[in-house]
């Protein structure tokens, strides 16, 4: 359902996603904070070559320009995430029948989200995380129950309004289905 409102939004503003290959150098892109904007013009690469992260950018296919980038990497959810032992059994308690609390669960993570300074205000970014949370929902491509998202300070206002769960400041859970 969410990937559908994305779709919806590339067909009127000709956006189009891409896997960012192995070679692929990104020479221009500013979002207006110098370690997202250093990430994927020098690291993205070295970090998808070392099989640490996948990145994803969406380019206006008119002007060629990158919109938006986001990268994906596995996670888990575990008793350190919870400032406490309770705070985790009322998360799995909610969540998992008995048979199935464990110490820690799949998740996958969004590690970096990106929004050009031309794109901002969009709602480029909404859209984007209601589509990574769908991607992973259509056939459960890896077998994960949770996205993560490790946010800057800055971006927690913008997660607390995606996520339905929020186990600590840094990190945010978002439950899949």
């Amino acid at each position: 359902m969410f990937h559908h409102v994305l779709l919806r939004l590339m067909m009127i503003t000709n956006l189009q996603v891409y896997r960012l290959d192995s070679n692929q150098k990104i020479t221009d892109f500013d979002c207006g904070d110098d370690d997202l904007n250093d990430f994927i013009l020098n690291e993205a690469v070295l970090y998808r070559k070392e099989l640490l992260s996948v990145s994803y950018i969406i380019i206006d296919q008119e002007s060629n320009d990158i919109k938006v980038y986001f990268s994906l990497a596995n996670d888990i959810v575990s008793l350190s995430d919870f400032e406490s032992q309770t705070e985790f059994n009322r998360f799995r308690r909610k969540r998992f029948v008995n048979e199935k609390r464990l110490k820690s669960y799949p998740a996958a993570k969004i590690c970096r989200l990106a929004v050009s300074n031309d794109s901002k205000g969009l709602n480029i970014g909404s859209y984007l995380i209601k589509f990574i949370k769908s991607y992973f929902l259509d056939d459960n491509k890896t077998g994960c129950r949770f996205l993560t998202v490790d946010a800057y300070s800055a971006a927690i206002p913008f997660m607390r309004k995606m996520v339905l769960f929020c186990s600590n400041k840094k990190m945010q859970i978002i439950p899949l289905g």
